[in-house]
């Protein structure tokens, strides 16, 4: 790979999969990249760059000037794409004081608006799991190291140790 223009800037995840891209990378095609670009590829093609255009992350860049964030933060925006206030906080710094819940709201509004959601992704069955096992089912009690499943009883003890947790006094056993 050839550098161009050194230090020109950080890119977005978009910039780098339309990088990839122009060289030739694709799903079926791997010979025209390096093996450690085609793995960036294969990584970036499952992110919510692949659906976003240069028009709208340009479109959201000029919509968050208004926010005065760093180029860092909106980077990172623009590459997580955080749907909920709660992401937005976790990107910008001092977010409480700096824009406040209601502009973090405004600003994860219009991320929704205009970066496009990533790909929905397959759910995928837990190695743990039997086959056909609901992941959200009922708790399947947790097995002691005789293989015998622990319980606690309705006083909350709990069976299987010398340190017997009863009536909520903890290891007193007075």
């Amino acid at each position: 790979m050839k550098i161009i223009k050194a230090n020109d800037g950080p890119l977005t995840n978009f910039e780098l999969l339309d990088y990839l891209r122009s060289r030739g990378a694709s799903k079926e095609v791997a010979v025209t990249v390096t093996p450690s670009e085609y793995k960036v590829f294969e990584y970036l093609v499952e992110t919510a760059a692949c659906d976003q255009t240069r028009e709208r992350v340009t479109d959201f860049v000029q919509k968050v000037k208004t926010y005065n964030l760093a180029k860092a933060e909106v980077l990172n925006i623009i590459n997580i794409r955080p749907p909920l206030p709660v992401g937005i906080f976790t990107i910008v710094e001092n977010c409480d004081t700096r824009l406040g819940e209601a502009a973090a709201e405004e600003l994860a509004e219009m991320v929704s608006e205009t970066l496009p959601p990533p790909p929905a992704q397959p759910e995928i069955q837990d190695a743990d799991q039997p086959e056909g096992a609901i992941a959200d089912g009922d708790p399947q009690p947790i097995a002691d190291p005789d293989g015998e499943a622990a319980k606690a009883g309705a006083g909350g003890a709990v069976d299987g140790g010398d340190d017997m947790v009863e009536d909520g006094n903890l290891g007193d056993a007075s």
